[in-house]
């Protein structure tokens, strides 16, 4: 009789383990049941955040005292967080939803807009494909609702190369003041408003920093667009007669105005594709590329082809690399595809083939002309402008850094003052005014030259001589004078006043070629 006494023990001490188990699991409900729940429940959605990040419907159960076993019904009733993750990005984005819904005709009429080119709709979200994950990972990290990883399809198409027409850049589209505010470098060797790492930070930090000033999401997202200067006199203004604040009720630019349901046109779109006719392309929940440190400047193509990845992917990854050349001194990491990583850390071992960089900087030493610059160094001044990016009719300003060729003789990379704050500074120049002068007795192009403060070259080529020649007394000599030239900053021509990642000068005024 004993053993199956002991097996009757044996089965109800089990069941009564497998019950003090559900009542554990309960305690510990995940964040993914949560943020499911918050996206099968609109209203669950909307309910404010708690201390910890729960919702304040969805508190963790946290018993008092000792634990107790449950009953078979109390295990019935409570839900049991799954322990396996999603393994699609989209399952996993829609699970983080936590922003209330926006509702009218102007989510309608984006809807319609999206739904009506699903080819553009495919092109955009796969492009995505290289972002989303690294992003989504950072909004969970602090806690942020996870639509806010669809904001880069309204700002840019998720194209981290776009520039709008008021110098907004970058996938998150910052202005170069807000930028700099945000501790986004910029000078004439990277922008980090184009970088996926950096950008990506300086963006949820703004956002954090608008959702604290405004408690409500559409309004900071309104922030985001128009500045949060704009939105804080549209609230006062609305108090003052006596009006509601939130993001519907204030009078704002059409662009804001379209700003959020653009937003929440995405977001449905994505939390219910089938019902747009929309096909999402496969995203995998797993990271898409990695950091890899560089230690010594090399060149792009160079890079991508230890990597043994496209030109094409490595930019596409490493965006705010405008030059031929990464400077290891200004940008210490690179990101790579997951899988290529290691590969490059491979065959950059065991590269033979001497150096890693064919370019270096050279400190313009006076003001001179690009042409001038170019016999200067040796290169070719149609070379020199596309490599530096210099447009026609202008100066080069001294002190200025220009990316040159590098010599076989250098063996030292670019210093971390120069990678840092590396500068390209042109002066515009007037229309030239053409006049004559006669030559006096013992005249040269090079005594006209000092006379009127232009180059012994300039002087050559204005009369087609050489910068050695002579002129005969008497001899007509032909000049060019221009009036006093206007300095442009190559890395900071666009100085917008204002907080926001945009301000327009109009409603407007910023567009870009990929976003609606």
């Amino acid at each position: 009789m004993e053993k199956p006494v002991l097996k009757i023990l044996a089965s109800i001490f089990g069941l009564t383990a497998c019950l003090w188990l559900s009542g554990c699991a309960s305690t510990a409900t995940l964040s993914t049941t949560t943020t499911s729940a918050a996206a099968a429940d609109p209203a669950a959605a909307s309910t404010p955040a708690a201390p910890g990040g729960f919702s304040s419907r969805h508190q963790p159960i946290i018993p008092d005292g000792p634990l107790q076993p449950i009953t078979a019904a109390e295990a019935a009733s409570r839900a049991v967080a799954g322990l396996t993750a999603p393994t699609d990005l989209w399952e996993r984005i829609r699970r983080g939803f936590a922003m209330p819904d926006l509702e009218g005709p102007l989510v309608l009429d984006r809807e319609q807009w999206y739904a009506t080119r699903p080819d553009y709709m495919f092109r955009m979200t796969e492009r995505s494909n290289k972002y989303l994950f690294h992003i989504v990972e950072e909004l969970e990290r602090r806690n942020m609702p996870t639509e806010l990883a669809l904001l880069p399809f309204i700002e840019s198409a998720f194209n981290p190369q776009a520039v709008s027409s008021a110098k907004a850049a970058g996938m998150w589209q910052f202005m170069p003041s807000t930028g700099k505010n945000f501790d986004l470098k910029q000078n004439a060797f990277r922008d980090d408003r184009r970088d996926v790492l950096a950008s990506t930070r300086a963006a949820l930090d703004y956002l954090q920093k608008l959702y604290g000033m405004f408690g409500d999401w559409h309004l900071a997202l309104a922030a985001y667009n128009w500045g949060e200067g704009s939105v804080g006199r549209a609230i006062a203004k609305n108090q003052r007669n006596g009006l509601g604040t939130a993001y519907t009720d204030l009078l704002m630019p059409m662009e804001t105005r379209f700003y959020v349901p653009k937003l929440q046109a995405v977001k449905n779109i994505v939390a219910r594709p089938q019902a747009f006719n929309a096909k999402l392309p496969d995203i995998g929940n797993h990271p898409y590329f990695q950091t890899v440190e560089i230690t010594r400047d090399i060149d792009v193509a160079l890079a991508a082809k230890l990597a043994e990845v496209s030109l094409e992917d490595f930019k596409a990854l490493n965006p705010s690399a405008s030059r031929p050349v990464i400077l290891a001194a200004g940008t210490p990491q690179i990101l790579l595809p997951w899988d290529n990583a290691a590969v490059f850390e491979r065959n950059l071992q065991g590269y033979a083939g001497g150096r890693l960089a064919s370019w270096t900087v050279w400190i313009v030493p006076m003001a001179m002309q690009p042409r001038q610059a170019a016999l200067r160094i040796g290169m070719p001044e149609a070379e020199l402008r596309a490599v530096n990016n210099i447009p026609q009719r202008v100066t080069i300003k001294a002190g200025s850094t220009l990316l040159v060729p590098r010599a076989a003789s250098v063996q030292a990379d670019v210093t971390v003052h120069v990678a840092e704050t590396g500068q390209l500074s042109l002066s515009r120049e007037a229309t030239a005014r053409r006049s004559t002068v006669k030559a006096g007795k013992n005249e040269t192009v090079a005594s006209i030259a000092k006379r009127y403060k232009a180059s012994a070259a300039d002087v050559a080529d204005w009369n087609n001589v050489s910068a050695t020649s002579a002129f005969k007394p008497g001899q007509q000599v032909v000049l060019f004078t221009a009036a006093k030239a206007r300095t442009v900053t190559k890395s900071s021509k666009s100085q917008a006043p204002k907080g926001a990642a945009k301000k327009k000068k109009s409603p407007a005024a910023k567009r870009t070629k990929t976003s609606p």
